[in-house]
């Protein structure tokens, strides 16, 4: 086989979807950086394991991307349980949460996304099936109507957000374990990139592999997301290793700069520079002046922004540092000048 078709061999007739999966860690020892989570679910599993019991209730919350989804897999394959998965948005009503619950088996694993977005109604029901693995029902109307309660398989609820702050302060005291994710170092993307390249069959030189780390924010979705693309550009110029000349090349075309900044990045840096001389402004003010969503700017962009120093959050709005101008190469306004 020539060295241009093995390039692409190992995954060519692969969906999107399968590839993404492929990508996916399985076990804690492929999982990529947040290792003190994985040192403290490590005992808990074993503990629960040992005892023959469910694994408590795990939140994982932190900026999207970081591997919430993985990493509930990885529980549930770790317990030898198997995993539902819905999302917090799908569960209508009460009677759609009941009929996932009672379809579990004994220490199953009920992975619920957003699971800041499920109604009063739902997150009710939630209460007695997390503490009592019960489900209480009012059966009849009037003067007739009386409770019931149906009991459940024992179960681990794994939620996952990006908003712990938007759950109830009932809801969140239930889970005993509790997962706040981190940004990702530049060398752990370098090894997570090393890896999926070979997963990919892609081969990637050590200089490009840092290039691409360090433009992607932070986050193994995009490292991941910006590798396959750089692939495509390389493999529509029949190369067989993607260089770091390649990779720059790749990410100017993608309109992503040395630091990872891409064009919705820089436009909400522009608007509040040119239109707000660098805020203070409120976020739905920024959201209606660039024309992106807040969500979008809450959960995407600020908090890059804020890592990067970039960025800080005032009683007034959102405001702009003096090191965001000199990335920019634009003069520091004289207030900003003696800022740390």
């Amino acid at each position: 086989m020539e060295e241009s078709e093995r390039f692409i061999s190992s995954t060519k007739n692969m969906s999107d979807v399968e590839v993404e999966n492929k990508l996916r860690p399985v076990s804690f020892d492929e999982y990529v950086g947040q290792d003190k989570i994985k040192a403290n679910l490590k005992v808990y599993i074993a503990a629960a394991k040992k005892r023959k019991e469910a694994l408590d209730h795990v939140l994982i919350y932190g900026p999207p991307g970081l591997g919430k989804t993985t990493l509930s897999h990885i529980i549930a394959n770790e317990m030898g349980s198997q995993i539902k998965i819905t999302s917090g948005p799908s569960i209508e009503n009460a009677a759609d949460l009941a009929a996932i619950l009672t379809n579990l088996g004994t220490n199953d694993v009920l992975f619920i996304d957003e699971i800041h977005r499920i109604s009063k109604s739902v997150e009710e029901i939630l209460y007695p099936a997390m503490e009592d693995y019960a489900l209480d029902f009012i059966v009849g109307k009037g003067p007739s109507a009386r409770s019931m309660r149906l009991k459940i398989q024992p179960f681990t609820l794994i939620g996952s957000t990006t908003k712990a702050g938007n759950l109830s302060s009932p809801l969140r005291d239930r889970f005993g374990v509790l997962c706040r994710l981190e940004l990702y170092t530049v060398e752990q993307l370098a090894t997570i990139i090393t890896r999926s390249a070979k997963i990919l069959g892609v081969s990637i030189d050590e200089d490009a592999t840092q290039e691409i780390a360090r433009r992607s924010r932070g986050t193994p979705r995009i490292a991941n997301r910006i590798l396959k693309r750089v692939r495509d550009f390389v493999q529509v110029e029949d190369k067989n290793t993607i260089s770091k000349d390649d990779a720059q090349k790749a990410l100017n075309f993608m309109d992503i700069d040395s630091l990872g900044l891409d064009y919705v990045d820089k436009r909400v840096l522009m608007a509040m520079i040119e239109k707000f001389s660098g805020g203070p402004v409120g976020l739905e003010t920024l959201a209606a002046t660039t024309g992106e969503e807040v969500s979008t700017i809450e959960d995407v962009v600020e908090p890059y922004l804020l890592q990067l120093g970039f960025m800080v959050r005032t009683n007034r709005g959102r405001m702009l540092t003096k090191h965001a101008y000199k990335h920019f190469n634009i003069p520091v306004p004289k207030s900003l000048e003696n800022d740390d």
